[in-house]
């Protein structure tokens, strides 16, 4: 696939429409900002998040091998 020719074929038909819902869905599509997923969150998954982080810090966890042995 050649990324520059499919570019120019999008270019043309932006060019070729005069249909401004189009023209302006393609634009918020280009320029949409990249959402953080951590932004999703609520604050009790984020307090959540933060005491596993400490646990795991202080050594309390149990390793993924280790679950492995008892399941296996």
């Amino acid at each position: 696939m050649d990324i520059q020719l499919e570019k120019r074929e999008v270019i043309d038909i932006l060019e070729g429409t005069n249909d401004l819902s189009i023209i302006l869905a393609v634009k918020k599509l280009l320029t949409k900002k990249k959402k953080d997923w951590w932004d999703d969150l609520t604050e009790a998954q984020k307090e959540d998040i933060a005491q596993s982080e400490l646990e795991f810090e202080k050594g309390e966890f149990t390793s993924f091998e280790d679950v492995m042995k008892k399941y296996k």
